[in-house]
């Protein structure tokens, strides 16, 4: 059965209140006409969870769409700071959940497994603990040693960008994985968005479609972040998103943004 999914229709699978997880690393591959056509809905008090967040949860936290943050890294790179992450985050207005990588893959591998946490060594003799008080430590009953136990994490939808899948899910991202498949095997409801959808992708296969529920094609669907081996990263773009937000202009660049979401243009086309 084909999973082809238009953007539009995928883009209301996420509900208000819910936990959206992006896929990606930094600037590249990130799901980002996914979060234009997201925008065009009413979603808001979302908690977004990604092993890094950069342009595309930049836009979803100046637009006042996100309540909670779960990651471990938000930024533009050699960009500079996230712009509306920076402000919004000094100003209190957004509620950031501090994590590592240790945390995050630690949290998932607990869901993986079927439990409520996972065990590790990660974080012992630090001071986080004091920002998270809701992750505790465990007495080993083998060894008496002491351990911090990762609550379990998931994502109610989770989105991944891909150059390539097929009807049935299946698809290739070409290598920086990042915590796409661990934390698409957490999700209620996985999405794929990419390049082009082929009818059937042959192996070796990076992420396969039976943990995927819907396809949807959007041609250069992470511009202006890079989709190897498709484009590289927009620089020009992410400068004048940088500029725009400095100078007040965050709602002008995002209006005349969704203008060009691959979404509206579907539907101005149909």
């Amino acid at each position: 059965m084909s999973k082809v999914l238009p953007l539009d229709q995928a883009a209301e699978l996420v509900a208000s209140g819910s936990t959206l997880g992006l896929g990606g690393m930094t600037l590249y591959r990130r799901p980002v006409a996914f979060v234009q056509a997201l925008l065009s809905t009413g979603v808001t008090d979302l908690t977004l969870i990604s092993l890094t967040c950069g342009f595309e949860s930049d836009l979803l936290v100046g637009a006042g769409r996100v309540q909670r943050l779960r990651t471990c890294y938000f930024g533009l790179e050699s960009f500079g700071l996230a712009p509306m992450f920076t402000q919004q985050a000094t100003a209190g207005e957004v509620e950031i959940v501090e994590e590592t990588e240790a945390s995050l893959a630690f949290g998932l591998r607990a869901t993986l497994a079927g439990v409520g946490f996972m065990p590790s060594s990660a974080w012992l003799g630090t001071d986080l603990f004091q920002v998270r008080p809701d992750v505790r430590t465990v007495q080993d009953p083998y060894s008496d040693r002491e351990y911090t136990a990762f609550p379990a994490l998931s994502a109610d939808v989770m989105v991944i960008h891909a150059p390539v899948a097929d009807h049935s899910g299946n698809a290739k991202v070409h290598g920086n994985l990042a915590l796409d498949r661990e934390l698409g095997l957490a999700s209620g409801t996985v999405i794929i968005t990419a390049e082009r959808v082929v009818e059937r992708l042959e192996g070796p296969l990076e992420l396969a479609g039976v943990g995927i529920d819907h396809v949807v094609e959007v041609p250069r669907g992470a511009w202006p972040t890079s989709c190897y081996p498709d484009y590289p990263l927009d620089g020009d773009e992410l400068l004048d998103y940088v500029d725009a937000c400095t100078t007040g202009q965050f709602d002008t660049y995002l209006e005349r943004f969704l203008e060009r979401s691959p979404g509206r243009k579907r539907a101005a086309d149909r």
